[in-house]
């Protein structure tokens, strides 16, 4: 049977060696059916699955013809990679790639006498690392089977003081605080890339991050990748795997893409976050496969004390045909968002067995400028899920969480330490063999949630015996187990074309 012409994938993104592509079809994550990709007349990926493919090894300043072939359609298009200025390989500078010797202070001579718009080219082996600090104008290429692999001692790690030049430095859970360099870190750089099928290696499990996580000894725990006051950023392909905290965080940055990454850390690691996007803006995170210790993606803009001298909300973030494995919330915002997050769009994701999909965290003390609005997810497929939807306006974790101003639901008096939440909207979504509830969104008495849309949403629960537990982190929280919709402090709920099959109980709960 002929194939049909038809447009069915595009390009997203092209460096010297690789290019990125997105299908254009409206499954989750992955497509209707297998499909195989050309190069030229080449058969390079056979029965694909995945919505984003990449395509590597290609050779600097060339034109190439892509095919798409599905069951039905076939579709083409035509990139031409970039030319770099120079093209500095690892091995030709006697950087040792056995994985044995410290190789850090070579890479980052590299780095700095590099010129500008070329690229630093790792073939494949291990290279044992401290922080590199990257600059402006730079491409990392990491071949197949090339690792960046963190050295275990901290006290070979910099620390990044709190503020620079007066300007957010270090970090931790949204206050300006010292910490320690991550194994990427890029401060004032503009147009850096990271590309490639290789792996950067935080190599935490071996070292004593996770140890007394909770502790700040000598600074707080760095990250895999850190972007502070950057701009025009592309991480693209590469592992990142195996971080001490937060495994990418951008932080006051904007123009980032975050494209065909794989991010994994052991379940049970602490705060290794995948994504966490905080005061920045135009975010893009595209096909990328999460499988964490905490929230996939954490989305947030500091707290309280970061609004005075150094004011950014979070705005302009996509986030599509990305697939949450494990992690405690597969798209999350805050709880540390006192500046604001508005305008955010995530679309096309597939979340598998996360604890909660969707979850906002804050709470009283957060600050009037703490606006969530403009929030919409649309076709989303959840499996295995523990609660579908969650907003929770009382959140107990830091020192205080559990005190009585923070937890009281007595409405209180708004002032500048009460956050508000506006519109959210949650569409075409499938959420199957659910566990504990469909949804549950519980408002400040004071400050209700503005708006929840539901459209089109389907509903099912799990076949197994499930018990009863808390759907939000909060005092005073339901317990629930197969539950419906719940809807507390909520000022406007719009339900249209919500289907619910064996829950326990009533559909909605008001």
């Amino acid at each position: 049977m002929a194939k049909i012409n038809r447009n069915i994938f595009k390009s997203v993104h092209v460096s010297y060696f690789s290019a990125t592509f997105e299908l254009i079809c409206e499954h989750p994550y992955f497509s209707s059916c297998e499909y195989d990709v050309y190069l030229g007349e080449e058969l390079v990926l056979k029965d694909n699955k995945k919505n984003v493919f990449t395509l590597f090894g290609l050779i600097p300043d060339t034109s190439y013809m892509v095919k798409v072939v599905t069951c039905e359609y076939m579709d083409v298009v035509y990139i031409k990679t970039i030319a770099p200025s120079k093209i500095y390989n690892a091995l030709d500078y006697n950087i040792d790639n056995s994985g044995k010797t410290l190789v850090s202070s070579a890479i980052q001579e590299l780095i700095n006498i590099a010129d500008t718009d070329s690229v630093i080219y790792f073939p494949k082996g291990i290279y044992l690392i401290t922080p590199l600090f990257v600059k402006s104008n730079l491409t990392i290429y990491l071949e197949k089977d090339a690792i960046l692999l963190g050295e275990i001692d901290r006290n070979k790690y910099p620390i990044i003081p709190s503020l620079i030049d007066d300007a957010p430095g270090g970090s931790w859970e949204g206050v300006s605080s010292p910490n320690y360099a991550s194994l990427i870190t890029a401060i004032n750089v503009r147009s850096f890339s990271l590309v490639g099928e290789g792996v950067i290696d935080g190599n935490a499990q071996n070292s004593d991050w996770w140890i007394n996580h909770k502790v700040m000894r000598g600074a707080w725990r760095p990250h895999d990748i850190f972007i502070n006051q950057s701009s025009n950023i592309d991480i693209i392909g590469v592992t990142v795997r195996n971080s001490a905290s937060w495994t990418i965080h951008p932080y006051y940055s904007n123009h980032l893409r975050f494209i065909d990454l794989k991010i994994e850390a052991d379940k049970y690691s602490p705060n290794t976050d995948g994504i966490d996007p905080e005061s920045s803006d135009n975010v893009l995170i595209l096909g990328v496969k999460f499988n964490t210790g905490d929230d996939c993606i954490a989305i947030k803009s500091g707290k309280i004390e970061m609004v005075k001298d150094h004011y950014k909300p979070t705005t302009n973030v996509t986030i599509r045909n990305c697939y949450m494995g494990d992690g405690h919330g597969g798209v999350v915002f805050g709880s540390e968002a006192s500046c604001g997050i508005e305008d955010v769009s995530v679309s096309k994701c597939y979340f598998d067995g996360t604890d909660r999909g969707f979850r906002i965290k804050t709470r009283r003390g957060r600050g009037d400028k703490a606006v969530i609005k403009n929030v919409v997810f649309d076709n989303i497929y959840m499996n295995n899920v523990g609660s579908g939807l969650v907003i929770n306006m009382f959140y107990y974790c830091d020192a205080d969480g559990k005190n009585d101003y923070v937890q009281s639901k007595i409405a209180l008096p708004v002032d500048n330490r009460t956050p508000h939440l506006g519109s959210f909207t949650f569409k075409n979504m499938y959420l199957i063999n659910t566990r504990i509830c469909a949804g549950y969104f519980y408002g400040l008495p004071e400050a209700k949630i503005e708006e929840i849309n539901l459209e089109n949403i389907i509903v099912t629960y799990t076949d197994k015996d499930v018990d009863k537990t808390t759907p939000a982190m909060m005092l005073d929280c339901d317990e629930v187990a197969k539950g419906g919709f719940y809807f507390r402090n909520v000022d406007k709920v719009n339900i249209k074309n919500v289907d619910i099959n064996g829950q326990n109980g009533k559909e909605y709960n008001y």
